[in-house]
């Protein structure tokens, strides 16, 4: 017997969406193969299923959202006599699917957040029409709310026909908004047709320039995303001890390559080469011979790891922040390695990162540098032992050596990389060494698009 259970899809997510379920009970099902979809506030994604056998039992329906580990369906392997008759989970009545193995006395939906007795989707109608609880009369046992008795409401309530497909035929996108901002759709003007609430409805509801008029303070709660990134960042902090170095880098050779190709490459590919490749083409190449920051730290002992999987933290419209993950960076040339950021950050801005995009990061690259940042002390993505901030690049006058050591004044582009190490990992000389190597990887060689 195997459980099949919500996965962890990323250091923040505490909870997830059962989306679809592509086998029903009784449906035979191959390890690997995709058995569910799963929706949480960064990441739409295929789950696979962890084990050959028969699908025996679907304890959580379409639609409903449950915390990281709570127990989803179950998988009968080969040889068990123990096997459910099948049994179909109807989404059109998600709140208490009765499938259960026969033998056992499980709850039907474990780990399912249900306040006052509430199912997941009974919950989410209430707060996309603005309504309590008690407000309506609940038709199932024991006098249970279910989805029909809010829809009916809702149907025979005073509420205009637009007012009402405005509310309840809101977007994913539209919904995750409103939960991360603390709104109910009845707080917010639909713009859209038939007085359909839009995204742009949303961000100008909750930005302050709507409230320029107003005084005094106003308490904004954190959302359920940064909440969790919150918990993550301090349990970093408390975890690791946070040291940072930094170091000026001469990107001129780099804007060499950057001028002369520059053109023909947007053109090609759609897309401007960034100094973001650069860097992370060389911290691949520095890492070979700086494996202590390729680590995380265990029990008493430090994890070093063979594989080189790059982190790059992609903004996802200032709601939050995602790690997609380049896998077996050094293997990657220049070029692969900028397209290859830029499928991840298109990915994650639409919420198509797959599982394993997000999965296995041994250090990571943060990106403020397009916002012209100067120097940036970024917090260590647990359980990693380092991250690399690539802050803004300028022209600015430097002081050049050629090679007959004659000193001249030329404009170069020059910017900052600051590493936050873990002090527990490493040491300041190690650390030092290691970004005096960096530089030299980005400043000290001839670039070409084969590197």
């Amino acid at each position: 017997m195997a459980d099949v259970t919500m996965p962890q899809l990323g250091e923040t997510v505490a909870d997830g969406t059962v989306t679809k379920w592509f086998k029903s009970v009784g449906d035979a099902v191959a390890k690997g193969e995709p058995l569910f979809e799963v929706s949480t506030d960064k990441v739409d994604t295929e789950i696979p299923a962890p084990a050959d056998g028969t699908l025996t039992a679907i304890l959580v329906p379409e639609g409903a959202t449950v915390d990281v580990g709570t127990i989803l369906a179950t998988i009968g392997v080969s040889g068990d006599v123990n096997v459910a008759a099948p049994v179909k989970v109807s989404a059109a009545s998600p709140a208490a699917p009765s499938a259960m193995i026969e033998g056992a006395a499980r709850p039907a939906n474990p780990g399912a957040r249900t306040d006052r007795g509430l199912s997941p989707v009974v919950r989410r109608l209430l707060d996309e029409h603005g309504l309590r609880a008690e407000q309506i009369q609940g038709t199932g046992p024991g006098g249970r709310l279910t989805r029909d008795d809010v829809l009916n409401y809702v149907a025979n309530s005073s509420l205009e026909a637009s007012d009402t497909a405005a509310v309840g035929s809101l977007s994913p996108v539209v919904r995750r908004l409103l939960d991360e901002r603390g709104l109910r759709a009845a707080d917010v003007v639909g713009t859209g047709p038939h007085g359909r609430l839009t995204r742009r409805d949303v961000e100008d509801a909750s930005t302050p320039s709507s409230r320029r008029t107003a005084s005094g303070d106003e308490r904004v709660p954190f959302s359920k995303s940064r909440r969790l990134t919150a918990a993550h960042m301090v349990r970093s902090k408390a975890t690791s001890a946070h040291t940072l170095m930094v170091r000026e880098i001469d990107y001129e050779q780099i804007d060499v390559l950057r001028r002369r190709v520059g053109v023909a490459f947007k053109e090609r590919e759609g897309f401007s080469l960034t100094y973001l490749p650069f860097v992370t083409v060389a911290l691949a190449r520095t890492l070979r011979d700086f494996p202590q920051l390729n680590a995380s730290v265990g029990d008493d002992e430090l994890i070093l790891h063979h594989d080189l999987n790059i982190g790059i933290a992609v903004d996802l419209d200032n709601s939050g922040l995602v790690v997609p993950v380049i896998h077996g960076a050094d293997r990657y040339s220049l070029v692969d390695v900028a397209r290859k950021i830029r499928e991840l950050a298109l990915a994650a801005r639409a919420k198509k990162l797959k599982l394993d995009d997000t999965e296995r990061g041994t250090i990571t690259i943060s990106n403020p540098g397009p916002y012209g940042t100067l120097m940036t002390g970024a917090i260590i993505n647990q359980p990693q032992v380092a991250i690399l901030a690539t802050d803004g690049v300028k022209r600015k006058p430097v002081v050049v050596t050629s090679p007959d050591g004659d000193e001249s004044i030329a404009i170069h582009s020059v910017g900052l990389v600051a590493l936050t190490f873990d002090h527990r990992a490493v040491d300041g000389a190690y650390a030092a060494q290691f970004l005096a190597r960096l530089d030299q990887e980005l400043n000290r060689r001839d670039w070409t698009l084969d590197d």
